[in-house]
């Protein structure tokens, strides 16, 4: 039998992925770039990738536990370059956490005692971005907007819904998952952890492109919020199951389903509505979607 122990683990998972029969999967470190700066460095923009551990899922009544932002550099037509700073900070929700988001994130009550954010910190590390990038940013946007203005006004992506993993062959958006299949792994539910490991999924190809790429030009996109206001209550069901989502009206926004669709997707769905819903014509309240609103609880 052949002996392994003074053998180079990097000889031995070259040789391993030479052979279709094995996949090989390695520790994420740290890259000291992805790509070289370029000499004219005016058009290069600041990206911070964003992620919250809460006591749970509701941004009104839950609290962050835990904030990380890494910063990277790059440019718009998605080339990614280098990582920059981290930010990441404990903080007391002033209430236990629950059993299971300890077992999930690892953070115990005695970790976070006394830790609070320092709002003037965090402003002055988001100030230069121009983009806030989140795996599933429709949940860590609500979070970090309901504690900190300085999100609000913040151009945002997400790097769950908007790259099309599942068209290129992802059977799962989980960052584990994605990151797994892109040949590395790393200890995840730590939030700068994460953060970082997000980014360098960012950097993969997906379909002949970056994923960055796609991801700030389905960013870009304008969109459309359309509410089926006053819907009779018998059509509940066929909304359900066309996509639309009830709001219940406390949050200043209508009491109605409503639906998120593409720049060419609105007339077509109004026409849907007034010939299935309203049996005629019917003036819908509309809300234009995009990168500064898009993921928010304002609209």
């Amino acid at each position: 039998m052949a002996d392994f122990t003074n053998a180079d683990p990097a000889e031995l998972a070259r040789a391993l992925a030479a052979n279709d029969d094995y996949r090989i999967v390695k520790r994420y470190q740290k890259p000291d770039y992805y790509a070289p700066l370029p000499e004219n460095r005016d058009s290069l923009k600041t990206g911070i990738y964003l992620d919250v551990e809460t006591t749970g899922f509701n941004h009104e009544a839950n609290h962050i536990i835990e904030l990380a932002m890494v910063k990277f550099t790059f440019s718009s037509d998605g080339t990614l370059y280098t990582i920059g700073d981290e930010y990441d900070q404990l903080n007391d929700p002033g209430t236990p956490i629950p059993d299971e988001i300890t077992r999930i994130t690892g953070i115990t009550d005695e970790m976070v005692e006394g830790e609070k954010f320092n709002p003037t910190e965090i402003e002055a590390f988001v100030e230069e971005a121009s983009i806030i990038v989140a795996h599933n940013a429709n949940f860590d946007r609500k979070f970090v907007e309901s504690s900190f203005s300085c999100f609000t006004s913040k151009a945002w992506a997400c790097s769950v819904s908007q790259v099309n993993w599942r068209d290129a062959g992802y059977e799962s958006v989980k960052l584990e998952y994605l990151a797994y299949r892109q040949g590395f792994f790393y200890s995840g539910h730590r939030a700068v952890t994460d953060c970082l490991a997000g980014i360098h999924v960012l950097s993969y190809p997906v379909e002949d492109k970056p994923a960055l790429t796609q991801l700030l030009e389905t960013a870009r996109r304008k969109g459309y919020r359309l509410w089926a206001a006053n819907s009779p209550f018998e059509s509940k069901d066929l909304l359900k199951a066309r996509g639309y989502r009830w709001n219940g009206g406390d949050d200043g926004r209508p009491k109605a389903w409503y639906k998120d669709l593409g720049d060419d997707e609105l007339e077509a769905e109004q026409q849907f509505l007034e010939s299935n819903v309203y049996g005629g014509k019917r003036q819908l309240p509309v809300d234009t979607v995009n990168a500064f609103n898009r993921f928010s609880s304002r609209i």
